[in-house]
């Protein structure tokens, strides 16, 4: 197994206050939606910012604020920031 392997996990996971880097956006997700998320700007290795989980998950991506059902959440995979280390 590679050393520098990431664990993702599911956006809808993260606790509030944590940075994490977008890993990718799930197949579940479909194809118009996708593209929405991706204009807002979340896009591979795009760090964010979780600021809420309840009762919408909602990320700060740079300047743009989203939130997020936790159907589509749970199909967005990140890394927590710390990881990228090897802490």
């Amino acid at each position: 197994m590679n050393a520098s392997h990431d664990a993702r996990l599911p956006l809808a996971f993260i606790a509030p206050g944590t940075e994490v880097r977008l890993a990718a956006l799930g197949e579940e997700i479909d194809a118009l939606q996708r593209e929405q998320l991706t204009a807002y700007g979340l896009a591979e290795n795009r760090p964010l910012r979780v600021l809420q989980q309840k009762p919408m998950t909602v990320i700060l991506a740079e300047e743009v604020e989203l939130a997020l059902e936790h159907s589509v959440a749970r199909h967005i995979w990140v890394i927590h920031k710390a990881n990228e280390n090897g802490s």
